[in-house]
C-alpha cells in the first residue's frame, strides 16, 4: 500500500485550498464588502433607470444612455442641495464647533444641571441626582473628545470607500445580467444552469424587496424626524429629517449621527432637546424591534423574530456590517434552503416511484412464472 494514501493526500490537499481561499477572503474582505455595498446601490437606482429607459425622449430602449442619465440627475440635485443648504449648515457647523469645548466642560463639571433646572423647573432633588449622574460617569464625557478624533481621523478613508461604490455600480447597472451568466457558466456544470439561473432570480427578486422596505424605514424615519423637530420648533427641522431619513440606510452609525447633530441643534438653540432625546430613543426601539421586523418579515417571508435573531448575531459576528447585511443573509439562507429542500423532495418522490415500478414489475413476473 502506497504512503501516504491518495484519499489522505486529497484531504489534505482540500484542506489547504479551503484555507488558502479563506484567508485570500480575509484578506481582501474590505473590497469584498465594498462590491456587496455596490450591488445593494444598484439595486436602489435601478428602478429609476429602468424607467428613464423606458420613457426617455432622446436614448429610449438604451441602458448605457440611461445609467448616464440619472448619474448627472444626481449629481445636479446633490449641486442644488449644497448651494441651498450649505450656508446655513456651515453656520451651525461652525457653532457647534465654537460651543462644543463649553458644553463638554459644562457636562463634566456638572454645571448643566443647573441650567437645565431652571430651564424646566427641575426640584434640588432633581438637580443633585443628575449632578450625581454626571459624577459616575465623568471619565465617560471627557473620553468623547478623543473618541470623536478617532472616528474623524478614520473618516477620509471611509469616504473614498463610499465614492468607489457608485462607480462600481455603473458595470453592475450596464452589465448585470451578462455577469451573472458568466459566472454560472464558469462556476457550475452545464446540467445546473437553469436550476441555479432559477435561484438567481429568486435572490434578485428578494434584494428588490429589501431595497423597497430599506426605502419605506427611510421615508418612516424622514417623516417622524420632521415632526417631532417641527412640533419642537427646531431649526432646520426638513434638513434634519431629510439627513435622518438617508441615513437610516446605515446601521447604528446612521441613526447615532442623526441623534447627536438634532440633539446638539437643540442645546444650542435652546430647543427642547431633552424630550427630543427622549422621542428619539423611544422611536429607535420602536424602529428596531417593531417596524422593520414586521415589515421586513412580511416582505422577505422570514419571521419578524428570525430578522431580530439574525441582527444580533451578526451584529457580535460583524459589527456594523453584519447589522447592515443581516437580513439579506437571513433571507439568501431561507432562499438557498428552501431550494435545497425542494430538490431533496423531488430526489426522494422519484426513488418512490422507482421503487414502486420495480416492486410492480417483480410481483408481475413472480406472478406469471
Amino acid at each position: 500500500m502506497a504512503f501516504p494514501e491518495r484519499r489522505t493526500v486529497d484531504i489534505l490537499l482540500t484542506t489547504a485550498l479551503l484555507t488558502t481561499v479563506g484567508v485570500a477572503v480575509y484578506c481582501a474582505r474590505r473590497v469584498i464588502l465594498m462590491f456587496v455595498f455596490a450591488i445593494l446601490f444598484t439595486y436602489l437606482i435601478h428602478p429609476v433607470v429602468k424607467f428613464l429607459q423606458h420613457h426617455s425622449l432622446f436614448f429610449r430602449d438604451l441602458r448605457g444612455p440611461a445609467v448616464v442619465e440619472v448619474y448627472l440627475t444626481f449629481v445636479l440635485l446633490i449641486a442644488l442641495a449644497g448651494y441651498t443648504f450649505a450656508p446655513s449648515l456651515a453656520r451651525s457647523t461652525t457653532r457647534v464647533l465654537d460651543e462644543a469645548p463649553t458644553f463638554l466642560n459644562s457636562l463634566s463639571t456638572g454645571d448643566i444641571a443647573k441650567d437645565l433646572r431652571g430651564k424646566y423647573g427641575w426640584s434640588e432633588a432633581q438637580e443633585l441626582r443628575f449632578r450625581a449622574f454626571l459624577s459616575r460617569h465623568k471619565q465617560d464625557i471627557q473620553s468623547l473628545v478623543p473618541t470623536v478624533d478617532r472616528y474623524l481621523s478614520s473618516a477620509a478613508q471611509i469616504f473614498g470607500y463610499l465614492l468607489l461604490i457608485p462607480i462600481l455600480a455603473i458595470f453592475f447597472l450596464r452589465d448585470g445580467p451578462r455577469i451573472v451568466d458568466v459566472l454560472i457558466r464558469l462556476l457550475f456544470p452545464a446540467d445546473r444552469h437553469p436550476k441555479i439561473h432559477a435561484l438567481v432570480t429568486e435572490l434578485h427578486l428578494m434584494l428588490t424587496q429589501y431595497i423597497r422596505v430599506q426605502l419605506l424605514l427611510c421615508l418612516l424615519s424622514f417623516v417622524f424626524y420632521s415632526a417631532a423637530m417641527l412640533v419642537l420648533r427646531f431649526p432646520h427641522a426638513i434638513v434634519f429629517g431629510i439627513l435622518g431619513g438617508l441615513l437610516e440606510f446605515i446601521p447604528v452609525v446612521g441613526w447615532t449621527s442623526t441623534f447627536a447633530a438634532v440633539v446638539s441643534v437643540g442645546i444650542l438653540s435652546h430647543s427642547h432637546w431633552v424630550w427630543m432625546a427622549a422621542l428619539l430613543c423611544i422611536w429607535r426601539v420602536i424602529q428596531d424591534y417593531f417596524a422593520a421586523p414586521r415589515i421586513m418579515g412580511s416582505h422577505l417571508k422570514i419571521h419578524p423574530l428570525a430578522a431580530i435573531f439574525a441582527v444580533l448575531v451578526e451584529a457580535e459576528i460583524g459589527g456594523i456590517v453584519g447589522i447592515c447585511l443581516a437580513v439579506p443573509m437571513m433571507a439568501l439562507f431561507c432562499i438557498v434552503w428552501r431550494s435545497i429542500a425542494e430538490e431533496r423532495q423531488k430526489r426522494g418522490c422519484v426513488s418512490d416511484r422507482e421503487a414502486a415500478a420495480s416492486g410492480a414489475s417483480n410481483f408481475v413476473e413472480t406472478a406469471i412464472s
